[in-house]
């Protein structure tokens, strides 16, 4: 039997983790390196990018700090020509950037519908659809294929509100998942997601100590918050050999949400 290090082993693998710059993309970043992976950290802000690439390269790992709007087709394309030239060929993606517009359905405007959508379901499309060409024309076939990892949400599968626009991006991410696995397959590529459930960063961590946060975590089944750690067993899975029977899958990592009781 092979042991876990075995079988999450991704030397010699060249992974793209978009929104590296913070919070679960940096996490991201932080364990693919660690497990062997040179890692192209990609984001619009390149001195948390730097800064981030130090910390890896100072802990034994490989990175790179690659400059990257995923709204924007042209940075698409460059930043993953420079991840060919300084990396290698890209055999994983984490599709990792995204954002939320926090008001009530009614207050929404068309602005940030768009600035949601644009970046949450636009963003994901346009990156994974260029990696997964970059992937299928790549001629070396001792690296034919790869895996593309799209981070969805629980909020793509069931309702919260002051949302609107974020979950309905997030169900969008889950069935982009879905169909381009459907049509990549043929290629070796796998697409599966993660759907993460309320996971303590720091940017929510005062939002949950409050009266609503407290209640809103009661109504997780397991009544507690999960630590961005606790999706490090669903990434290496996707990431790793260890799926090579895996796509279109949705993994979700929420202490039970899913499941819970109306």
């Amino acid at each position: 039997m092979q042991a876990s290090s075995e079988i999450f082993d991704l030397r010699g693998k060249v992974a793209v983790v978009t929104g590296a710059s913070t919070g679960l993309g940096k996490r991201f970043a932080r364990v693919l390196a660690q497990h062997g992976a040179s890692v192209a950290l990609a984001a619009r802000r390149v001195d948390a990018l730097e800064a981030l690439a130090k910390e890896i390269f100072d802990a034994g790992g490989t990175a790179a700090a690659v400059p990257l709007d995923v709204c924007d087709e042209q940075s698409i394309q460059t930043a993953i020509a420079v991840v060919e030239k300084s990396l290698g060929a890209i055999d994983i993606l984490v599709n990792n950037s995204g954002v939320a517009i926090d008001k009530p359905a009614l207050e929404q405007t068309a602005q940030d519908w768009d600035t949601v959508m644009n970046v949450n379901l636009r963003g994901v499309f346009l990156m994974a659809s260029a990696v997964a060409i970059a992937m299928r024309d790549h001629k070396d076939q001792t690296r034919r294929g790869g895996s593309i990892i799209n981070i969805a949400s629980i909020l793509g599968l069931r309702q919260a509100s002051h949302v609107l626009p974020y979950a309905v991006s997030k169900a969008g991410v889950i069935q982009l998942t879905k169909s381009l696995a459907l049509e990549v397959a043929r290629h070796d590529i796998r697409v599966n997601a993660i759907a993460p459930g309320y996971i303590e960063t720091d940017i929510n961590r005062e939002f949950f100590s409050t009266d609503t946060g407290k209640a809103m975590i009661k109504r997780i089944p397991q009544r507690h918050l999960g630590k961005d750690s606790d999706l490090d067993g669903a990434l290496l899975l996707l990431a790793s050999s260890a799926s090579n029977f895996m796509t279109g899958s949705v993994v979700t990592v929420d202490g039970g949400h899913l499941v819970s009781s109306l």
